[in-house]
């Protein structure tokens, strides 16, 4: 778990490094300035940008195979410029995108039988990727309390994530399970907090809103 203090650390280097590659072209990897020791820890880390409280970008390393400052800051530049489902960020939106970092666990599968799959997460906490041959995808653990979703949901908006069908961690894909530290600023460029989510199951039934990460 990453302090106060180090989560702020971690959002600011997530902004410097987009603010720099954009005011100046050149590339921060973390080695330019001294970070606490956990920075060089391996960890999976996503980087999400909002603006107007709309989605810009989002990209990480869901797997930690990367020490954390190389992982933040490469996340950050992908999510600026290379998210392929928006145009690259330009360098006056910087100051009306507000900056998240998630810092991941490692994923684990789920075991259980597909009908079980939804008692054995818990919203707000897990994040999920679904996998089945070639095509995988990942929703953050904000993303299902954020959107309104109940287990169902968020299985099925991971599966379409992932271009499958809906149905498909009923139809023999894997399903893993993580959680996430999220980190963010509350305006852009402003205070940096934590983010919790209330933790519950539901149990519901398939009328949450579409995610967006």
């Amino acid at each position: 778990m990453l302090t106060e203090s180090e989560g702020k650390i971690a959002v600011q280097l997530a902004r410097d490094t987009i603010e720099t590659y954009l005011r100046t072209g050149e590339m921060m990897d973390g080695s330019e300035i001294e970070l606490p020791s956990i920075f060089n820890e391996k960890r999976g880390v996503f980087v999400t940008l909002t603006k107007d409280e709309l989605l810009r970008g989002c990209i990480g390393h869901p797997y930690p195979d990367s020490p954390l400052k190389y992982a933040i800051t490469d996340s950050a530049l992908s999510a600026a410029i290379r998210d392929p489902r928006f145009p690259p960020l330009r360098v006056d939106e910087t100051m009306r995108v507000v900056v998240e970092v998630t810092v991941l666990t490692p994923p684990e599968k789920i075991e259980a039988l597909p009908k079980d799959l939804p008692g054995k997460i818990e919203i707000g906490r897990h994040g999920l990727i679904v996998k089945k041959g070639y095509r995988q995808g990942l929703l953050l653990p904000q993303v299902a309390p954020e959107n309104e979703m109940d287990e169902i949901d968020f299985l099925s908006h991971t599966c379409l994530k992932a271009g499958l069908e809906h149905d498909a961690w009923l139809t023999g894909a894997e399903v893993y399970c993580f959680e996430g530290q999220i980190f963010a600023e509350k305006t852009p460029n402003g205070e940096v907090i934590e983010k919790q989510f209330e933790k519950k199951a539901c149990f519901g039934g398939g009328s949450g809103k579409k995610a967006q990460k």
